[in-house]
């Protein structure tokens, strides 16, 4: 008797001790759209198992079906496919790319009796499938990098050929105004992307790398031009601008290398300290360029300071459209999450830095200024250094980030300037209502 209730219980309760999965190769870098077949090895499936193939299955499966999977008759598994001397099963599993992304690939075995399952009971290190999924590389993925690069370093030679030494002096003799600006946009807009990110994408630690690499970014080119166009104070706007590009190649790799560092394991993702430090010391070169141009040639020099809004604003808007012209896919990754951290980001630097400028007693065209340089952040740097830093898919993944923020930012500078010309246009019509009150009596 004490037999069969042992066997009893070996058979219902324990009858999958010990049973192992091999995926050969155990990671796959797959393309979108692109379907591959991988090797699966099963074994030491326990005997009393074996013996109850209408009970028991194995079922692969993908971690998130949205970016590789399992077609649904290359899913399942048949116990009677094993071999009954062996205890094992041997076959290839085709796996499709979906879409961008990262996700893995398990196998269970299912107890159809009892609906439960359960992983491998012997683990290792090829137990599960680990799936990247790519883009293809395309010839214009190329020329967008090089336009890339090509239009930053053109850029930065105009930023040092209109770095006006004397305006800087300006920093030291009158600094408050300045100062709040900078510390507004170095210290808490990085501070304040890193919790938004953790926040808002707080399973998705690549997005939050996209909104980090954003919030550290100094002030975009546009904030001049907004400046101007909302009554701020454009000499101000122009210091805070130069101030903030120029030591953003301080304070981008140590952001990265310091907070930073925190997002890049919980991604998993290697800090690409050499590239980083890279790219950001290869900025240094044109901006060295244009002040040898300032210096040499004062002719070309005020061609190229007359030029640096218009280029500053083509070269994000070219990177932006050309971003998302070529990375079309963008728009399917566009959720509620990323249309929030869009807004978020430039609307409470906005609001953040315009209470802090109130504070310290800044008038209202400073205190708008220092508004408008905190929030606009330069996107095209983020995505720069994103396509160029972050292994892929991550690269292709986060640049979604920027792209929205750079989308959202106009957004409530466009309303206050539509509310100002509709006050504007209101107090016309009164005052002219007003005179021809006065004209008739």
């Amino acid at each position: 008797m004490k037999m069969v209730f042992l066997l009893v219980f070996l058979l219902g309760f324990s009858p999958t001790r010990a049973w192992m999965a091999h995926f050969r190769p155990s990671s796959l870098n797959l393309t979108m759209d692109r379907g591959v077949e991988v090797q699966l090895l099963l074994e030491n499936l326990a005997p009393s198992t074996l013996q109850q193939p209408e009970r028991y299955s194995f079922q692969v499966e993908s971690a998130d079906p949205n970016v590789a999977s399992i077609p649904k008759d290359n899913s399942s598994i048949l116990l009677k496919l094993f071999s009954e001397e062996t205890r094992d099963w041997s076959g290839h599993i085709h796996v499709d790319g979906v879409f961008l992304g990262q996700t893995k690939i398990s196998v269970r075995l299912v107890d159809h009796s009892l609906s439960t399952s359960e992983l491998p009971t012997q683990w290792s290190n090829d137990s599960q499938l680990e799936v990247k999924v790519l883009r293809p590389v395309r010839v214009i993925d190329h020329i967008f990098l090089g336009s890339i690069i090509l239009l930053m370093s053109l850029l930065y030679i105009n930023f040092g050929a209109a770095l006006n030494l004397e305006v800087l002096r300006g920093l030291i003799t009158l600094p408050t105004g300045p100062c709040i600006g900078f510390v507004m946009q170095v210290i808490a807009m990085p501070l304040l992307s890193y919790a938004l990110g953790v926040f808002i994408f707080p399973n998705a630690p690549a997005m939050q790398l996209g909104l980090f690499f954003t919030g550290i970014s100094p002030s975009g080119g546009a904030s001049n031009t907004w400046s101007a166009v909302l009554g701020g104070n454009i000499h101000l706007s122009v210091l805070m601008t130069t101030v903030s590009n120029v030591a953003a190649f301080a304070t981008m790799p140590l952001w990265i290398l310091t907070l930073g560092q925190l997002i890049f394991d919980r991604a998993e993702i290697a800090t690409p300290y050499s590239k980083i430090g890279t790219y950001c010391g290869a900025l240094i070169v044109p901006l060295l360029v244009g002040v040898l141009i300032q210096k040499r040639s004062a002719k070309v020099t005020r061609v190229l300071v007359r030029l640096l809004k218009p280029i500053s604003a083509c070269v994000i808007l070219f990177i932006i459209v050309f971003a998302v012209i070529t990375n079309f896919y963008i728009f399917y990754l566009f959720s509620w999450q990323i249309v929030v951290a869009g807004m978020a980001l430039p609307g409470l630097g906005y609001i953040f830095a315009w209470l802090a400028a109130k504070l310290l007693h800044q008038n209202s065209a400073d205190a708008l200024t220092i508004a408008i340089e905190t929030g606009i952040q330069n996107t095209g740097i983020a995505i720069f250094l994103l396509t160029t830093t972050l292994p892929r898919p991550e690269a292709d993944l986060t640049t979604v980030v920027p792209v929205s923020v750079a989308i959202m930012t106009p957004l409530p500078l466009l309303g206050i300037y539509l509310y100002k010309r509709l006050c504007l246009r209101n107090r016309n019509d009164g005052i002219a209502a007003t005179a021809e009150s006065e004209r008739i009596v």
